[in-house]
């Protein structure tokens, strides 16, 4: 008989209870005060939730012994009896369930944050591409690089461009970088651009000066080692082609660029910056490190998001989340109805404002992932 969700819950953390009260009497760990604080914090926490499970399979045997009688009885006032017995029952394991998901998803949400602290603080991997919009969308990706480039330099982060694909005429369709800080906390404020940028302005093109709207898509990922995504070359097709990009004469005249394709998944990744097909070989591969770390999470956040409102939008990257309307000098960030009028200024790479409003909200809330 297949478990429900709830008990494999309650068993799972049934067997992180006992770890914890066999690891919190060792001499080492007594002796460690943090640590030990840590626990002991967990320890009272789980306690609340073993104490429900015991109490919820006390009614569980309950509820079969009185569907026994229902089934099998043929005393009539027994069967008032037992059915009466039935309906408090059943309301008293709806009331554990209840208290037992509040409490479960108070566990989850403890373990979510400090995973998200510890995630905030790697380095990142920006990725650009054009939308709806044809040559303006481009364009616009090539003018969002270069506001996230000036915010770079503010904060003395570095950056490197990893694959460039150039647009028709100017811009980008694509672009993806890989920044980096020694001091980290790259991903913990880039995580907030995740999401579609809209721009309204008139193309150069427009001869009758008509304000047009095109997007481009931002994805932000976490950079990831190897040991922590594991990925079998077995799933991964691998392609060589020459470079279009910015390698000089070298890099055209050999097959030195790479495109991966993770068969599992259907990601595929390019890197073609690099001279050599082996460096731009390991850029690819963590890439799609990041990419399918970043598929793993969102799946466990849905899970999480599944029982209970989101006050922003999620991490889905369809979500428009900014507009840059260029007539009227003005940035509007949709998930928390900011609107800075200084486009100019913001376009220069003064975009830590919105950052850090969106920070503020994720303490607030505690729904860092429905962020980003």
């Amino acid at each position: 008989m297949k478990r429900s969700p709830l008990v494999e819950k309650f068993e799972e953390f049934k067997k992180k209870f006992h770890e914890i009260s066999k690891s919190i009497i060792q001499p080492n760990i007594i002796s460690n005060r943090k640590k030990y604080k840590i626990l002991l914090n967990q320890y009272i926490k789980l306690e609340e939730i073993v104490f429900l499970y015991e109490k919820y399979n006390k009614n569980i045997l309950l509820l079969q012994e009185v569907n026994y009688i229902l089934k099998n009885d043929s005393d009539t006032e027994l069967k008032e009896l037992a059915l009466l017995e039935k309906e408090k029952i059943l309301e008293t394991l709806s009331s554990i369930e209840k208290k037992s998901y509040s409490f479960l998803f108070s566990l989850s949400d403890d373990g979510m944050k400090e995973e998200t602290k510890k995630e905030d603080q790697r380095n990142a991997i920006v990725e650009l591409r054009s939308g709806t919009g044809g040559n303006e969308a481009c364009l616009f990706v090539e003018d969002i690089l270069r506001m996230y480039v000036m915010y770079f330099r503010k904060l003395n982060w570095k950056y490197k461009i990893i694959h460039a694909q150039k647009g028709g005429i100017k811009g980008f369709k694509e672009i993806v970088l890989d920044v980096n800080n020694e001091k980290g906390g790259v991903y913990g404020n880039l995580k907030f651009e995740s999401g579609v940028h809209r721009v309204q302005r008139i193309p150069k093109t427009e001869s009758q000066g008509r304000v047009h709207t095109s997007a481009i898509t931002v994805a932000v990922f976490p950079q990831i080692k190897e040991v922590e995504v594991k990925i079998n070359f077995s799933d991964i097709k691998k392609d060589t082609f020459r470079s279009s990009g910015s390698g000089g004469q070298h890099v055209n005249k050999t097959e030195s660029a790479v495109r991966l394709t993770h068969k599992p998944s259907k990601i595929t990744v390019e890197c073609q910056e690099e001279r050599s097909q082996h460096k731009n070989f390991e850029k690819a591969m963590s890439i799609l490190r990041s990419k399918i770390y970043q598929i793993e999470k969102e799946k466990k956040l849905k899970k999480i998001s599944l029982k209970r409102k989101s006050l922003v939008s999620t991490g889905d990257r369809s979500v428009k989340i900014r507009t840059y309307n260029y007539p009227r000098n003005r940035v509007t960030d949709h998930r928390i109805n900011k609107s800075i009028y200084n486009l100019t200024g913001f376009m220069n790479g003064d975009i830590h404002e919105i950052i850090n409003l969106l920070k503020d909200l994720e303490k607030k809330t505690g729904l860092s992932d429905n962020i980003s």
